[in-house]
């Protein structure tokens, strides 16, 4: 067994609790916990904890959340812990000042093989981009973002079905075994980070997802857009306006659980019932199947559900 290093744990979502976990179920000793500071969430504006925080609270765990990450009484009480190595996961972007405190450095875990896709939103763009291969990587924290030597990589495979909520949970479990081993191959030296070399092209970056990079155009392929469906399948998802001539109305959808096929729709310009779903015209004369749907003000639901209760031959594009 290596020898026990203490750690700094930096996160906030659930995808970061899984890697948590692991550390804590192991024998490196997690001394300290830094997530974001409660936020007041929902209607009722009731104070919010982070996955992280909960999980730290059910197990007991030192919690730290500083407003500044600057500040001096919270800098100092990281160095005041004495641990080895921090550990972050989807957190925030960390001060020099921090990220040089630990002996043995501060290792990111990001959910793509760097160099391609660094940025906020690496597991939705290698789906969207139709990306056959992705993976995790542990990287020593530097000044750039997602851009410090790696230190080690596993590969997943996607395959065509795949969405972002299932490779997601595999990214997540990849995540975590990388991240023990990182830590013990910290432990007794038998590490070499490597310099990363830059990448050019749509895999370059992970930008952000906003609400004009997850809008369906209808005249694009539809290979490229049942990419786009699955890479916001469950979240944020991909969405469309359709316009009602029965209301007189553009009216919001949200777009779940496509398949490309080869057989045409008769319509040119907005949906068409199917006894699989519903078939959409796309860019190029192909074809796109849904499964699933949801109208604005309204829960998902089977395609075949939204037949039974609606005219498709009312929405166009």
């Amino acid at each position: 067994m290596t020898p026990p290093l203490r750690i700094i744990f930096m996160g906030t979502p659930s995808f970061a609790v899984r890697i948590l976990d692991e550390l804590q179920q192991s024998h490196h000793e997690v001394v300290g916990v830094v997530t974001v500071a409660d936020k007041p969430a929902g209607r009722g504006q009731m104070m919010h904890q982070s996955a992280v925080k909960q999980y730290a609270l059910q197990h007991d765990l030192r919690i730290m959340q500083p407003e500044k990450l600057k500040d001096e009484d919270f800098v100092q009480e990281l160095r005041n812990l004495n641990a080895d190595v921090f550990v972050v996961v989807a957190f925030r972007m960390l001060p020099e000042v921090i990220w040089k405190i630990p002996p043995l450095g501060t290792f990111n875990l990001h959910a793509s093989l760097l160099p391609a896709y660094r940025g906020a939103a690496p597991i939705n763009w290698a789906l969207i981009n139709g990306e056959k291969i992705s993976g995790v990587t542990t990287f020593l924290i530097n000044e750039q973002i997602d851009a410090g030597s790696i230190l080690l990589q596993e590969k997943v495979d996607i395959t065509d079905g795949m969405t972002v909520g299932l490779l997601h949970d595999i990214l997540q479990e990849k995540g975590a075994i990388l991240t023990l081993k990182t830590c013990d191959a910290l432990a007794v030296n038998q590490i070499s980070p490597r310099a990363q070399k830059p990448v050019e092209g749509k895999s370059a970056l992970a930008p952000k997802l906003f609400k004009e990079n997850t809008q369906i155009d209808w005249n694009r392929e539809a290979k490229d857009l049942h990419n786009l469906i699955r890479g916001l399948d469950p979240y944020p998802a991909a969405w469309c306006r359709l316009y009602s001539k029965q209301k007189e109305t553009w009216i919001q959808f949200k777009i779940f659980n496509s398949k490309v096929v080869s057989f045409p729709t008769e319509r040119i310009n907005g949906p068409e019932a199917h006894k699989e779903g519903l078939l959409f015209p796309c860019g190029n004369l192909t074809t796109l199947l849904v499964k699933e749907i949801q109208m604005e003000g309204k829960k998902r639901m089977d395609a075949k559900a939204f037949i039974a209760g609606n005219d498709p031959n009312d929405f166009s594009y």
